[in-house]
């Protein structure tokens, strides 16, 4: 047997290796020190990450498989980021998930790597470390949850949340009501049952060759997750007897076919900030020029939420990815690698549709030329991304006078007054809100239509922002504009009034003034007022280094790999 990473650390009968031995044996034999790999589940379990809780049951299924396989187990706990609960946003605390991920990789004795990730941050968070210590690693998605039903009609977890919110609002649903269907809207354990952010970046992760092929989109309470935990052990095992690692597996080829599956599926538009950060990690080619040029003349071919009817238990029955991915099979890499060695197309021979509503042949699809359309002009020079799937129409080409917030709070705060100057024209534009001015880049980029519009009918305007938004959500949202108003783009420099012009057939976004007028403004001191500007901590670490959203909105000192190698003993 090849010498193993952990050999470092456990072979041999001087001091240093006795300690590691010795603090070991609390359940190991001292078989499990003669070369056998060490195999660590990076577990993003917490009660405080709901979507996560259940990993523990699932991390027992994987050690199984590594202990079968002639490996040794090892749960390590990681950074969990519950993406319902963490404020200000999980997204702040991604780039440090990532960071702690990859040194306690780096710093512990282990040959390879079990990324056990579910939660929307969780599994981008891993792989973005797992690419940059470069260890064998496996991404085990944990599933979305089953469907719940309210009122008889199936409920899509966030984005009947947007939904009935926008109903309460209107006058068209009770508050007694609305808080009724809270109990029903999440059914069972796992992440959201839409195609949100969690659903995406499993499905992503999956067209990445980083998971087992055939294994995401598998619901959290179906045995069958159990039973690919067990073989995802076994993987993990093959991997480092292997030398599989991310830096000969991921290439170019892999991110092009996720961003493939991305249009295809309908995923969400945090995908886009993801796979730049872990591309970055690799030093791979990639931008996001990239999510336009090889997705956005692709069609939609799944109807689910929030972008058609149905939800995740429906997908998984219908086919899942691989079917998906058959359809669309003439325009992905064929060299391109997963983590079993073989070509991700290998796996598509067999793959069948099983419910042509849910999944639709390429020839029939729900939606023509529907992937992520990057958009460019003078209030976003470094660009901007817009989802036509979740988008109105007849909104795509639009001209319409702005109504600036200069943040969050003041858009809360005069959102519903009755005497606000918007109509259904107008067009929303909230800033402060990208990686430094928030800071984190919240998911508040689809904010809520005014109360008096809502009354009145409107279901949809144009909304501009340089923050996120959920990927449960929907509506005719521009977002991640870069530079952010808080980094001096143009944003900053919008008034009300102002007339804003969005063509998405033409991938431009423009105000419609003069460039030296443009040029001659500065910013209001509300809005300067409403930056962050932190004082200690990660906070004040991450506004100092972080950077845009066109990027990836990595930190500066974290884009590339670092290797797996540590130089001095702890002793």
């Amino acid at each position: 047997m090849a010498e193993q990473r952990s050999s470092q650390w456990y072979a041999g009968t001087d001091r240093n290796a006795y300690i590691h031995r010795a603090w070991m044996r609390r359940g190991l034999p001292s078989h499990a020190f003669d070369g056998r790999p060490h195999i660590a589940i990076a577990n993003t379990a917490s009660d405080l990450t709901p979507c996560n809780a259940h990993f523990t049951e699932v991390a027992e299924s994987v050690k199984q498989g590594v202990y079968e396989a002639g490996g040794i187990p090892l749960n390590l706990p990681v950074v969990s980021l519950g993406e319902t609960l963490v404020r200000p946003t999980a997204m702040l605390w991604r780039n440090m998930a990532a960071m702690a991920t990859e040194e306690l990789l780096r710093a512990n004795p282990i040959d390879g790597v079990v990324l056990l990730g579910g939660c929307d941050k969780t599994i981008p968070a891993l792989l973005m470390a797992a690419a940059s210590v470069d260890l064998p690693a496996v991404v085990l998605p944990g599933g979305p949850m089953l469907t719940g039903t309210f009122r008889g009609q199936a409920l899509g977890c966030g984005t009947d949340v947007w939904r009935l919110s926008e109903e309460v609002r209107a006058g068209k649903l009770s508050e007694a009501q609305f808080l009724k269907s809270e109990s029903s809207m999440i059914r069972s354990r796992g992440h959201c049952n839409t195609m949100g952010t969690a659903s995406t970046m499993a499905l992503v992760a999956e067209a990445l060759g980083t998971t087992m092929p055939g294994i995401a989109g598998t619901p959290a309470a179906d045995s069958r997750l159990l039973e690919g935990a067990h073989e995802t052990g076994r993987l993990a095992v093959e991997m480092v007897a292997e030398g599989r690692r991310p830096s000969n597996l991921l290439t170019r080829g892999s991110f092009l076919n996720a961003i493939v599956a991305l249009a295809a599926v309908g995923g969400s538009t945090n995908a886009v900030v993801h796979l730049l950060a872990i591309a970055g990690r690799l030093g791979v080619e990639l931008t996001q020029d990239d999510f336009d040029r090889t997705g956005s003349g692709i069609g939609l071919l799944v109807d689910l939420q929030p972008a058609g009817r149905f939800l995740m238990e429906d997908f998984h029955r219908a086919g899942g990815l691989l079917a998906v991915l058959a359809e669309v099979r003439d325009l992905l890499d064929p060299t391109a690698l997963t983590v079993t060695g073989k070509p991700l197309v290998d796996y598509l021979d067999d793959a069948a549709i099983w419910d042509r509503e849910v999944i639709r042949v390429r020839a029939e699809p729900l939606q023509a030329n529907a992937g992520i359309a990057v958009l460019y002009g003078n209030l976003a020079p470094g660009g901007a991304v817009v989802k036509p799937a979740a988008a109105s129409p007849e909104l795509l080409n639009h001209r319409g006078r702005a109504l600036v917030f200069d943040s969050i709070e003041d858009m809360h705060a005069r959102i519903d007054d009755p005497e606000l100057d918007v109509d259904a024209d107008s067009v929303l534009v909230l800033r402060g809100c990208g990686p430094k001015g928030y800071p984190g880049m919240p998911e508040v980029a689809n904010l809520p239509l005014p109360a008096k519009l809502l009354r009145h009918g409107v279901r949809d305007m144009v909304r501009i922002c340089d923050g996120r938004m959920s990927g449960t959500a929907y509506g005719t949202v521009v977002l991640h504009v870069s530079p952010e108003a808080a980094a001096g783009g143009p944003l900053a420099l919008v008034r009300t009034g102002d007339f804003i012009i969005l063509d998405v057939a033409a991938r431009r976004l423009d105000i419609d003034i003069p460039a030296e007028e443009l040029a001659a403004r500065t910013p209001s001191a509300a809005s300067v007022d409403a930056y962050a500007n932190p004082s200690r901590g990660w906070e004040r670490l991450y506004v100092q280094t972080v950077q845009q959203a066109n990027t990836g909105a990595d930190l500066d000192f974290l884009m590339g790999s670092s290797g797996h190698q540590v130089s001095r003993e702890s002793h």
